[in-house]
């Protein structure tokens, strides 16, 4: 992927100006970390999103759906280990006032440079005066009802996990399901980085996609390995190319004290290569935790052979503001048409925020009207864009620069003919098509199998 244009800066920089993502509080400055997603970063958001639901809910029949709360009982954290264990080592320069995490300076990870000597990492710089490292726990806290005091205090979740842990005997009973069998769960979670950035790859306030995996003991290992592979396969099913990702086994010393297994799916971004999602054999460790602080059973008891056991947890974790910026730099390409520069975004159709475009050619004649009509015609069946502003060739600039795959032009040709030109993303080709087989010719194409472009 040497090849590559893109840049984390060209993303940034396309996101705000076409309105997928912003800094948050920008007129006020910004807040460290925290971004906004508008009207066309919502839509490519929500759409990766419901491909993850589409792919645990609507391909399986072993998987059911949750959304627990934000705010759960602070003895949830405790039994989980974050409140003990939820620690980062983080050290400040008494120089710049900058702070770091000390693994990430001793790791020498890209992005750790001396502000005001950047080809210097963090304490080798000729002014870098650092502290000792001293832990920092990650989690946000707060206070629930109208007093503050300790017996008041809740955390913000770091992850979402937990929240099916605690939901499990809930879910047992209601939805006849037996292990093998997953909970799957899309929210918001809250972690208090120290030196968050690059984007979207590492804020303050993100969006998880997990599922937990419960499964006789015996079959742990099997599990695991069957979904490395199905998550591995996901995200090449949506078009990121191949040669972008890898699926890397976690050394003995990365992993959790609880964890038999671990392996990450990385992506390779401007940045370097990065964690996407991770997958891990998690064991019993966390519905045993939850049973012994709550004094609860979580078991299951198999009324065939009259077996109880602790199901071992599979767990697939993956970030929806990652997935998504990794969507958006796997599709970003500039190409020269005509001796111009085109930036596009070769989205597979069924992430692009916007499935199909009608332009009327001119604003009079009537076009405007028959392109209405036709916005009408698709609106119930994809996601359908009006655009009437400008000369149609920055239109088409403009479309192709948010991934949209089809645009459908009126022309005068229309008025009397009753057909449209058909222009599609990738190719620029360009086809006569009768309005009244609009919406069964697109619907048709954007089903059909894809995959990137680029991979030429």
């Amino acid at each position: 992927m040497s090849e590559d244009v893109v840049t984390m800066d060209k993303i940034v920089a396309l996101c705000k100006r076409r309105g997928f993502i912003f800094a948050s509080s920008e007129i006020y400055g910004g807040l460290g970390s925290t971004y906004d997603y508008g009207h066309y970063g919502v839509l490519l958001k929500t759409n990766v999103k419901n491909e993850w639901w589409r792919a645990m809910l609507q391909e399986r029949d072993d998987i059911v759906a949750l959304d627990s709360a934000i705010l759960q009982h602070p003895d949830v954290w405790k039994a989980s280990g974050h409140l003990a264990g939820f620690t980062d080592p983080m050290v400040d320069c008494r120089t710049c006032k900058a702070r770091f995490r000390a693994d990430h300076i001793a790791e020498r990870q890209p992005g750790i440079v001396c502000p005001k000597k950047p080809s210097k990492v963090p304490g080798e710089g000729p002014d870098c005066d650092l502290t000792e490292a001293r832990d920092f726990n990650l989690m946000f806290k707060t206070n629930v009802g109208p007093v503050e005091s300790t017996s008041s205090v809740a955390y913000l979740r770091p992850e979402t996990a937990q929240g099916i842990f605690i939901n499990f005997k809930n879910v047992l009973q209601f939805a006849r399901k037996k292990p093998p069998f997953g909970i799957a769960q899309v929210g918001k979670s809250f972690r208090n980085e120290i030196t968050p950035g690059n984007f979207i790859f590492r804020t303050r306030e993100f969006e998880q996609m997990e599922m937990e995996f419960f499964v006789p003991p015996a079959e742990a290992p099997q599990w695991y390995a069957t979904w490395k592979q199905i998550r591995f396969d996901w995200y090449t099913r949506l078009g990121i190319r191949p040669a972008g990702l890898r699926l890397r086994e976690h050394e003995a010393d990365e992993l959790s004290h609880y964890s038999s297994g671990t392996a990450d799916v990385e992506y390779l971004f401007p940045i370097g290569w990065s964690e996407l999602e991770g997958i891990a054999n998690r064991g019993d460790f966390d519905l045993s935790a939850h049973a012994a602080e709550s004094r609860t059973k979580l078991e299951y008891f198999d009324p065939g052979s009259g077996e109880r056991y602790v199901p071992h947890v599979i767990e697939p974790a993956a970030g929806a503001d990652r997935a998504t910026l990794a969507f958006l730099v796997d599709a970003y390409d500039e190409e020269q048409v005509d001796g111009e520069l085109r930036t596009v975004l070769k989205l597979h159709p069924r992430l692009a925020p916007v499935k199909v475009a009608v332009l009327p050619l001119v604003k009079k004649d009537g076009q405007p009207d028959i392109a209405k009509e036709i916005v009408a015609s698709l609106r119930g069946l994809m996601q359908t864009e009006y655009d009437e502003g400008g000369a149609i060739g920055k239109r088409y600039r403009r479309q192709d620069e948010i991934g949209t795959p089809y645009c459908v032009t009126v022309d005068h040709e229309t008025l009397t003919e009753r057909t449209v030109t058909v222009r599609d993303r990738d190719s620029m080709a360009q086809e006569r098509v009768a309005i009244d087989d609009l919406p069964a010719l697109l619907a048709g194409r954007l089903a059909q199998p894809w995959s990137s472009p680029k991979l030429g």
